[in-house]
C-alpha cells in the first residue's frame, strides 16, 4: 500500500519545524487516547463524594470543563517550560487517576458531600507545592532511580494499564454489555486499521495510525447502528442502550462556548485529607520519573537529564495546584500518552502542542469535548492495548541498557513480584492498617517503586 503523505522528519525531533497539516493530527490522537481517562478521575471521585447529579449537575459540568482546560495549559506548560516549571519533555498531562483509592477513603472519612471534595482540593493545593519542593531538590536524590529503578517502574506501569485497555476492549466493565461480541468485534476492527495503517503504509498516515482506527472506529459504530440492535434486554428485564452506540444528543446538547470558573469549589484545608495525600504525592513524583525516563527512552532512544525530570516533577506539582484552584484534581503525566510516543516515536513538541491547544478548546467549547467524550470504550480499547503494551516494552529497554547482572535482576524480581503483585492483588493488605492501604493497595506502581528504591540502596553494588 503506498502513501502519498510523506510525514515530515521534524515529528522526530524535539524542536522540529513541522507543517501544521501533519502536526494537528499527530496532535489529535493523543488527546484521543487521554480524553476518557483525563474525565474518569473525576467522574468517579464527583459520585463518591455525592455531588454527580440532581442540585449539583451544573458543578459537575463545570468541573469537566475545568478538567479538559487545565490539562491542556498544563501540558503547554511541561512541553515549553516557564522558567523552572516543566521539562520540556514530549509528555501529556491529564488528571491521575493514582489518586483515585486515597480521595475516595477521603471521602468516606469526611462523610461526603461539597465539603469532603473542598477538602480534597485543599490536600491537592499542597501536596502539589510539596511535590514541586522535591523536584527542586531531585539532582542529589537522583542516585536512587538508576535505569534499573526507573525501567522497573515503567514496565510495572505498563503492565497496571494493560488490564485498563482489555476493560475497554470488551465496552468498559461497567456497561451493561461488557464483552459481548459487538463490542470485541470493534475493538478487533480497530486494533487491526490501526496495524493496517501501521504497517501497510509510511510516513504520515503510519504516524497517525492510533488517530485514524480510532476515526475508522466512529464510522463503524455508525454503520452498526445502522444495521444492528441498538438497545439489550437485562436479565433483570431492564432495557438498554449498548454501550458501542454514539450518544449524538450528548453534543448536541452541549453549547458551543462557555467560561471556565475559578474555584467552583472553595478549598478547606483539613489534615484528615492533607496527610495521605501528601504520600500520594511522593509516590506521583517516583512515577513522573518513570513516565519522562520511558518517554525519552522509547521516543528519543536516550535517558533523561537531571534538568528534565526536575522540571517535569516541578511541574506535576504547580499544575496539580492550579488544577485544584478550578476544583480539578491533581494533573500529572499521563502513561497512556508514553505509549503512544513510544510506539510512534513522534516527539515534536509543536505537535503535541497542537493537542494542548485542541484540550483548551474543549475547555472552552463543551460541544467539542462532548464529541469526544461520546467515544465508544470498545473504540479505545482496540488503541489502548497496544499503546499500554509499548509502555512495557520501554521499561524492558530503560532495564536492560546495562548488563543484567545478579543484583539487577533481583531488583527487577523481588519488585515486580513482591511489589507489583502485591498491589495488584489488594486483598493480601485487608488486614493491614488504612494507610498502608492507601499507599499500596489498588495499584502495583506504588509498592513495585518503593522495594525497587529500597533494594537499589540496601543491596551491595556488583564489583
Amino acid at each position: 500500500m503506498k502513501d502519498n503523505f510523506k510525514l515530515s522528519e521534524e515529528a522526530f525531533k524535539l524542536d522540529g519545524k513541522m507543517p501544521l497539516s501533519q502536526a494537528i493530527p499527530l496532535g489529535l490522537q493523543h488527546v484521543l487516547a487521554m480524553f476518557v481517562g483525563n474525565l474518569t478521575p473525576l467522574l468517579i471521585i464527583t459520585g463518591a463524594c455525592g455531588i454527580a447529579g440532581g442540585e449539583f449537575a451544573d458543578l459537575q459540568l463545570s468541573l469537566l470543563q475545568n478538567a479538559m482546560l487545565i490539562a491542556g495549559i498544563v501540558t503547554l506548560i511541561q512541553l515549553f517550560s516557564i522558567g523552572p516549571i516543566g521539562g520540556k519533555v514530549p509528555i501529556i498531562m491529564g488528571t491521575s487517576s493514582g489518586f483515585i483509592g486515597v480521595f475516595n477513603s477521603v471521602a468516606a472519612t469526611m462523610g461526603g458531600g461539597v465539603i469532603a471534595y473542598a477538602a480534597i482540593m485543599g490536600a491537592s493545593i499542597i501536596g502539589g507545592l510539596f511535590e514541586a519542593v522535591l523536584g527542586f531538590f531531585l539532582k542529589p536524590l537522583r542516585k536512587f532511580f538508576p535505569a534499573v529503578v526507573t525501567g522497573t517502574v515503567v514496565l510495572t506501569i505498563g503492565l497496571s494499564l494493560i488490564s485498563v485497555g482489555i476493560n475497554s476492549f470488551g465496552g468498559g466493565n461497567n456497561s451493561k454489555d461488557f464483552g459481548s461480541i459487538e463490542n470485541l468485534l470493534l475493538a478487533v476492527f480497530v486494533l487491526v486499521m490501526i496495524l493496517i495503517f501501521k504497517h501497510g503504509t509510511k510516513g504520515f498516515t503510519s504516524s497517525s495510525s492510533i488517530l485514524l482506527g480510532i476515526i475508522c472506529g466512529y464510522l463503524a459504530s455508525v454503520i452498526m447502528s445502522l444495521v444492528l440492535d441498538t438497545t439489550g434486554v437485562t436479565a433483570d428485564g431492564i432495557e438498554y442502550t449498548k454501550s458501542w452506540v454514539l450518544n449524538w444528543s450528548k453534543v448536541a446538547d452541549a453549547s458551543w462556548f462557555a467560561l471556565p470558573k475559578i474555584m467552583p469549589v472553595k478549598p478547606v484545608f483539613d489534615l484528615r485529607a492533607i496527610v495521605p495525600v501528601l504520600i500520594m504525592f511522593i509516590v506521583t513524583a517516583v512515577e513522573t520519573v518513570g513516565d519522562i525516563s520511558g518517554v525519552m527512552e522509547g521516543g528519543l532512544d536516550r535517558e533523561a537529564t537531571d534538568k528534565e525530570l526536575s522540571g517535569g516533577i516541578i511541574c506535576d506539582g504547580v499544575g496539580s495546584s492550579l488544577a485544584a484552584c478550578f476544583g480539578v484534581l491533581p494533573n500529572t503525566s499521563f502513561s497512556q500518552n508514553v505509549g503512544l510516543v513510544a510506539m510512534t516515536k513522534v516527539v515534536n513538541r509543536f505537535a503535541l502542542a497542537t493537542g494542548a491547544i485542541f484540550l483548551i478548546l474543549c475547555g472552552l467549547c463543551p460541544k467539542l469535548g462532548a464529541l469526544v467524550s461520546i467515544m465508544p470504550q470498545a473504540v479505545l480499547g482496540g488503541a489502548a492495548v497496544m499503546m499500554f503494551s509499548s509502555i512495557v516494552v520501554s521499561g524492558i529497554q530503560l532495564i536492560t541498557k546495562n548488563p543484567l547482572t545478579g543484583r539487577n535482576l533481583t531488583i527487577v524480581s523481588v519488585a515486580l513480584g513482591v511489589g507489583y503483585g502485591m498491589g495488584a492483588n489488594a486483598a493480601i493488605l485487608s488486614h493491614a492498617p488504612q494507610l498502608i492501604q492507601l499507599i499500596f493497595g489498588g495499584s502495583g506502581i506504588v509498592p513495585a517503586a518503593m522495594v525497587a528504591i529500597l533494594l537499589n540502596i540496601l543491596l551491595p553494588k556488583d564489583n
